[in-house]
């Protein structure tokens, strides 16, 4: 069974201008905590601190990469899990360690040569609000602070570190035409 919420955000996601900005997008840039993943960190004896990464972001990611739009991360946060993470992922633009997330964002632009517009930006915190103004299409997540849910184009169905990746990552791709297994 459909929920209306699920009904509601999928119809927002055909709207007119939502669909005009996701046509735009060239490169997609992510948050780590609370967006690839649920939040939650966890200590292993040995390891250090470790979070939860969802498959089905990754693979969303991946197939995103394959149609040729750009990724990027830019955390606050800098650690040998989220690095690994990326690596394994091959992510091209990885900003980790500040939270001035506005400055990574002007480095992407200047490296890259795309304009904020055609840039989309998933994040869920305070911190990530400069960057959700400046770009083409923002999104967030269901658990983010009220201030990002009210400044975002877009809140996720899924969950942070649940599938919301992934859901951006198609809709990005469903709004370009972009293959494989569209529907």
């Amino acid at each position: 069974m459909i929920s209306s919420t699920s009904v509601a955000s999928a119809k927002l996601l055909e709207t007119p201008d939502i669909q005009a900005r996701l046509k735009k997008i060239r490169l997609l840039a992510l948050d780590i905590d609370g967006v690839m993943t649920d939040g939650r960190v966890f200590w292993l004896d040995g390891h250090g601190w470790t979070r939860h990464f969802h498959i089905k972001d990754g693979h969303g990611l991946k197939v995103l990469m394959s149609c040729g739009i750009e990724v990027a991360v830019i955390s606050g946060g800098d650690s040998k899990d989220v690095q690994a993470r990326m690596q394994f992922l091959k992510i091209k633009h990885i900003f980790l360690g500040d939270e001035d997330k506005l400055k990574a964002l002007e480095k992407i632009i200047a490296s890259t040569g795309f304009s904020p517009e055609q840039i989309a930006f998933m994040g869920d915190e305070l911190f990530d609000i400069p960057v959700i103004e400046k770009v083409g299409f923002s999104a967030t997540v269901p658990h983010a602070v009220d201030p990002v849910k009210a400044r975002a184009h877009y809140v996720t169905e899924s969950l942070g570190g649940w599938g919301a990746v992934r859901e951006v990552a198609d809709a990005i791709r469903k709004a370009q035409g972009l293959g494989p297994y569209l529907t």
